[in-house]
């Protein structure tokens, strides 16, 4: 069976127009859907953009015809969970079957601009289960007609309904990295959402997914498993790790970024970064098979989804060489 391997456009590094066309280009070249961040800065000031994530998924879902998948956007600072389930809903019945909503917990550098306190990372998870629910459950209450009101911990919602809906509501998908927040995404969530890390790391997180989803009375075997996975591919070994060290310095760094607040603090602790830091983060070559057997890796562990992110600006030279050696090769 053939690997369903999508786009991970990168709203922070390209203008809006420029993403769709490589959007259309890399399902002309094999790739299946669309997923992107919903980013209000970039992560570094050379990345240069921060475009909307729901008004570029609305254009590329007239563009294109696979996935339209929010990789991720966080209900629970910038937005309230029932803003997010409006555009979610409203996407999902302009492109029906198409949009899967992604969720997460947040960073400061996107959420802090509307200058909340900024808890630690506990209550932000919490805070997203939180909106999960709410979301849900809005989706279900709507669907049947109904209002839903919610008083929560962290949120309220008066009674309300969300009055355009799709016939079948977009999956709600978690992102985490960490074992504990997956096993909770089992029972509260339709899905998994995470990115590149060793084997055994990705083998726990997927374990503890299934022990969520049993927990809850689910078949794990039936629920959606997503993996982003950032590469630097490029003519030359020399020229792949140059994209990374201009382009993604900071995928190279060993604590997360989560609490950082502006692209201009991370460029400053980026710059410590060496292209040894690499090793381990990342396959960085010219070879496409190298990069074939990693993303293998990950279908054999058993992602449905893979969305594929080459840190370079050479977008449109990626896609043709992927489009030809590399997604055919893949199985699932």
């Amino acid at each position: 069976m053939s690997a369903t391997i999508g786009y991970a456009a990168m709203l922070a590094q390209f203008h809006p127009r420029e993403v769709l066309e490589y959007c259309e280009h890399a399902e002309r070249h094999g790739f299946s859907g669309v997923m992107a961040a919903d980013h209000f800065q970039p992560w570094l000031p050379q990345q240069g953009q921060a475009s909307f994530v729901w008004n570029v998924l609305a254009a590329a879902g007239e563009r294109t015809t696979g996935d339209l998948g929010t990789g991720v956007t966080a209900p629970t600072f910038r937005y309230h969970p029932a803003v997010v389930a409006q555009a979610s809903a409203t996407l999902a019945a302009m492109y029906p079957g198409r949009h899967w909503l992604g969720v997460g917990s947040g960073e400061a550098i996107n959420e802090h601009v509307v200058a909340p306190y900024w808890p630690e990372a506990a209550e932000r998870i919490n805070r997203m289960f939180e909106a999960v629910d709410i979301i849900h459950k809005l989706f279900t209450a709507s669907l049947q007609g109904k209002d839903h009101k919610h008083s929560g911990e962290h949120f309220k919602l008066e009674s309300t309904r969300l009055w355009t809906m799709p016939e079948v509501p977009p999956e709600i998908l978690v992102a985490t990295a960490g074992p504990v927040t997956a096993r909770r995404a089992g029972r509260l969530a339709d899905g998994l959402i995470t990115t590149g890390a060793p084997t055994d790391k990705i083998a726990t997180l997927l374990s503890r997914f299934a022990a969520g989803a049993r927990d809850a009375g689910k078949d794990p075997a039936t629920m959606t498993r997503v993996l982003q996975l950032h590469l630097s591919w490029a003519e030359t070994d020399e020229e792949a790790m140059a994209n990374a060290m201009r382009e993604w310095p900071h995928g190279a760094m060993r604590f997360s970024g989560g609490d950082i607040r502006s692209p201009f603090v991370l460029a400053q602790i980026a710059r410590t970064v060496r292209p040894e830091d690499f090793a381990g983060t990342m396959v960085i070559s010219s070879d496409p098979d190298l990069h074939r057997a990693e993303i293998q890796r990950y279908l054999d562990l058993g992602f449905d989804r893979v969305y594929l992110h080459n840190v370079g600006r050479n977008q449109r030279e990626w896609i043709e060489v992927f489009g030809r050696d590399v997604l055919p090769a893949l199985t699932r």
